[in-house]
């Protein structure tokens, strides 16, 4: 048990650490453009990973199921400019539609 708690001690300074750097090295400069492009491309990147894994995903196995059918309705919606409230909606019915159906 103490192995665990050395192990959460060192994971914490190292994040302190590393989240502390980031202000004293830079000391109010702005970042140069192209780490901002690549900063501001990070977080759709994960998204999209995320969704991929969780739709598709199901372990270590690859699934097809009702969860693709509501991602496909949910990108249609969203190719066609409709609000988030109504893509979720038809992502959601969509979903269980598939799931009564097959």
């Amino acid at each position: 048990m103490n192995e665990v708690w050395l192990v959460v001690l060192v994971v914490g300074v190292g994040t302190m650490t590393i989240k502390g750097l980031g202000p004293v090295l830079l000391g109010g400069r702005a970042l140069p453009a192209r780490l901002t492009d690549v900063v501001g491309l990070l977080a759709p990147a994960l998204l999209g990973a995320l969704v991929a894994v969780q739709t598709f995903g199901d372990g270590q196995s690859l699934v097809l199921d009702a969860r693709v059918i509501g991602v496909g309705v949910a990108a249609l919606a969203l190719w066609r400019k409709a609000p988030l409230l109504v893509v979720v909606v038809a992502a959601a019915a969509a979903t269980a539609l598939a799931r009564a159906v097959l």
